[in-house]
């Protein structure tokens, strides 16, 4: 059998963002390797879509759950809606992620801690719940969404990168944690992927993943269930990438200012 892969239907799947991007593309390999799904989004219509999809495509079973997880208590009310009915997850992909390119004192209050609800709370409260069930089975792969930004704390990316490095800290501390219980957690931490994530438009997005800039989300997908199957702790997904990352962290305070200059009108 393939990493991962279970006799079809026997596990079950919960990935938040599930419906587009990265997200899309984990729901399409867990459920080509035999796993149901369960998918957790704000937009029940691309939820519902995708859903069918699935099932059609590779004949397992899809649910969804509409809801909004940037929110507090979002990750309770969503572990309770998981196994109201006895569900037990064998892999849980913390994917939701939303971006926000601006200065904090330009940026709504109510956005940054919306950010920081999604990426730090709702991430650590799946992880302590889910993972405790996983704890007991002695059994369980837990995926985290961080990004290569986190060795990035440029200006504009304040909250994103600093909620993005808490995913990665948290993620491996708890990997050690957990570990001996025999549950493997994974960071994951990709630099430019062509997603809407970022605003650019689908023209762009493939004018970057034609030079080599950005990588596409399926083999983003693809890279990160390869490192959560042999369970390491954290990942880069491309080579190239993770050569770049002593670049980020020394890169010189006069290149930022020149770059800050020219990139200003781009911060919404």
């Amino acid at each position: 059998m393939r990493a991962g892969e279970v006799t079809r239907g026997s596990a079950t799947a919960l990935i938040t963002g599930g419906n587009s991007g990265i997200g899309r593309c984990y729901a399409s390999r867990l459920a080509a390797l035999g796993y149901n799904l369960i998918l957790a989004g704000r937009n029940e219509d691309l939820n519902q879509e995708v859903a069918r999809e699935l099932e059609t495509e590779h004949g397992i079973k899809v649910r969804t759950i509409t809801i909004d997880l940037a929110c507090a208590n979002s990750g309770r009310e969503l572990f309770e809606q998981v196994t109201a009915d006895g569900t037990q997850i064998r892999v849980l992909i913390n994917n939701a992620g939303t971006f926000c390119y601006n200065d904090v004192l330009k940026c709504d209050l109510e956005r940054l801690e919306r950010i920081l609800y999604l990426h730090a709370m709702t991430t650590m409260t799946l992880c302590r719940l889910f993972g405790e069930q996983m704890a007991a089975r002695r059994e369980g792969y837990i995926l985290n969404m961080a990004s290569y930004s986190l060795w990035m704390p440029w200006p504009g990316l304040a909250t994103y990168s600093a909620s993005k490095n808490f995913v990665r800290a948290f993620s491996m501390a708890f990997a050690k944690e957990i570990g001996e219980c025999g549950v493997k957690v994974t960071a994951v931490s990709p630099a430019g992927v062509a997603t809407d994530l970022y605003g650019l438009s689908h023209d762009w997005q493939r004018f970057g993943m034609r030079i080599g800039v950005l990588l596409s989300a399926d083999s983003c997908a693809r890279r990160a269930l390869k490192a959560l199957w042999r369970g390491r702790r954290s990942t880069v997904p491309g080579w190239w990438n993770r050569l770049g990352i002593p670049f980020s962290l020394y890169l010189p305070m006069w290149v930022l200012k020149i770059a800050r200059k020219y990139t200003l009108h781009l911060q919404k």
